[in-house]
């Protein structure tokens, strides 16, 4: 497994790979297009890519402009294998040395991500939008989190 900064390039796997998931699926998968991907992994934020033989397999991308995180998904064939454990560790990582702010996500409830992410110690601090799910994670718990 190779984790390293998404490329523009890596935009077309990046793509195959949320519309692969089982949970928190689009209800139109042209709701995201290349477009936003390209601009959230080089205008808003960052993203990251877990590939195995050339093939990405995972993906996570921060928004720096609204402090969230924009993405992280993996393809279903790929989970419990600490590879949204270690997009997670590199995202935050990114994102707390760039800001001290603290920073949310959205996820459905009921869901593998929502145990995830509670699992890692983000908090639950209310809902997103209609039915999700609003975590926040903040640069204290983070550090203290990342130290173990």
């Amino acid at each position: 497994m190779i984790f390293r900064e998404a490329q523009h390039a890596d935009i077309v796997q990046i793509q195959v790979v949320r519309n692969s998931v089982r949970e928190n699926t689009l209800s139109d998968p042209a709701l995201v297009t290349d477009q936003d991907v390209a601009t959230f992994l080089t205008e808003r934020g960052k993203g990251w890519v877990c590939e195995i033989n050339g093939q990405v397999i995972g993906f996570a991308i921060v928004d720096l402009q609204d402090h969230n995180v924009w993405a992280l998904f993996l393809h279903p064939e790929f989970e419990k294998k600490g590879v949204g454990r270690q997009l997670q560790t590199l995202l935050l990582d990114w994102y707390f040395e760039q800001t001290k702010l603290p920073i949310w996500l959205g996820t459905s409830p009921g869901t593998r991500a929502e145990a995830f992410y509670r699992k890692s110690g983000w908090v639950e601090v209310g809902k997103h939008g209609k039915e999700e799910v609003k975590f926040e994670m903040r640069h204290e718990e983070w550090s203290l989190l990342s130290m173990q």
